[in-house]
């Protein structure tokens, strides 16, 4: 028999409910959370601080290490271009260069293109450096009547063809290391991957791979400019200069353009060179048509644009045994129209062979100083615009 004494000695005894020492744990645990959380979370703050330069920002000194290739692209703010910069270890903080770049007006006119920085510059002369023109690499301008190879001037000076300009823009030294691509690269991987692989126009790639591998990729390139990376293989230079090219002649028309006339695309974007190389912009349309004349009467064209381009030497008037070379480009002495290209044309060239002027004309010569030509019906009349032409200078 129990006595009321043993009884409470055992309810003294008993374990303290369970339910308490959870909710301790719980606790316990949501409080070491919430520090790590904030440990986190101050970690990351700090990193986008020296990032993106928010609140008090380092710096570094001096003017830099190693080379570091930054490529700013169409639309970078100036705070783009310092994350770009903070990123790559050229700054501390996109904030120092952020604020130096409010010292400096010219940061803001920063262009799309690639730039060889240094590690570890001070915000202020990370922004002198991305003004100064001799830190921009990678980039050429191709104007248009630029053919592949380059040409010599009748004062002996070379003018750049394609090919060498491509060449040029592929050279940076980066760390004691040229980058440089040649110019026989260039030409080697054309006739190595095909005109498809590399990403001409479908419309092109056949007729264009009938003729010298040599000349494959005349024409195709577009007039613009271009911006390529220090680095690129050659086919990778290829590729972005002829994808850019095919999308631009594409914006231009091509190949529908053709559709309505009797030349396809290929032998349209012919005809536009050969009015680049023959005359100035406006007469365009009319030397167009005289090309059209003469081909549908099955006369031929004698233009001494295409024997310089086979020459390599233009000169405005060619000699008798030059024209009496025979060869594929020589409208002297061939029909019809040459195999390819002979020059960069322009969109008022290409609309031009995609659209002549409405007349009769089968004649044309320069005849005054500053290029503009005199279009003639007849033979006669065209040798009457020669004598004038010989008279006032023009050639």
């Amino acid at each position: 028999m129990s006595s009321g004494l043993d009884l409470f000695d055992e309810q003294a005894d008993a374990p303290r409910p369970r339910g308490r020492r959870d909710r301790r744990r719980r606790r316990a645990r949501l409080l070491l959370g919430a520090i790590l959380f904030g440990v986190v979370a101050a970690a990351t703050w700090f990193g986008v601080q020296q990032i993106l330069g928010f609140g008090m920002f380092g710096d570094y000194d001096g003017a830099g290490e190693r080379d570091v290739l930054i490529e700013v692209r169409a639309g970078d703010s100036i705070g783009a271009i310092g994350g770009k910069l903070a990123e790559a270890d050229v700054v501390a903080t996109s904030r120092s260069f952020v604020s130096a770049s409010e010292d400096n007006s010219a940061v803001a006119g920063v262009q799309p293109g690639y730039y060889v920085m240094k590690t570890r510059m001070s915000g202020e002369l990370a922004a002198e450096r991305i003004v100064d023109p001799e830190t921009r690499v990678g980039q050429l301008e191709i104007r248009a009547g630029t053919q592949l190879d380059d040409i010599t001037q009748p004062n002996d000076e070379v003018t750049k063809g394609i090919y060498s300009l491509l060449a040029d823009a592929s050279c940076a030294e980066l760390n004691g290391q040229s980058t440089c691509v040649s110019a026989e690269d260039l030409r080697q991987t054309v006739a190595d991957s095909g005109l498809a692989d590399l990403g001409a126009p479908e419309w092109a790639v056949g007729p264009a791979e009938q003729a010298d591998p040599e000349r494959w990729l005349e024409g195709l390139v577009v007039p613009g400019v271009y911006d390529l990376r220090p680095g690129w293989s050659a086919e990778r230079i290829l590729r972005t200069v002829l994808e850019e090219s095919a999308t631009t002649l594409q914006a231009w028309g091509l190949p529908k353009l053709a559709e309505d006339n009797q030349l396809n695309p290929y032998e349209t974007l012919v005809v536009a060179s050969l009015i680049e190389r023959e005359g100035i912009a406006a007469d365009f349309g009319k030397i167009s048509r005289v090309i059209y004349n003469r081909l549908e009467d099955g006369t031929r064209l004698q233009f001494d644009s295409t024997v310089n381009y086979a020459l390599d030497r233009p000169q405005v008037r060619t000699n008798p045994e030059d024209r009496a070379r025979a060869g594929p480009y020589n409208t002297y002495d061939s029909a019809g129209l040459p195999p390819t290209p002979i020059a960069s044309p322009s969109q008022a060239a290409v609309q031009a062979a995609a659209e002549p002027e409405e007349g009769s004309w089968m004649y044309f010569v320069k005849c005054y100083k500053d290029g503009k030509s005199c279009f003639a019906e007849t033979n006669q009349e065209h040798n009457q615009n020669r004598r004038e032409a010989q008279a006032r200078g023009a050639y």
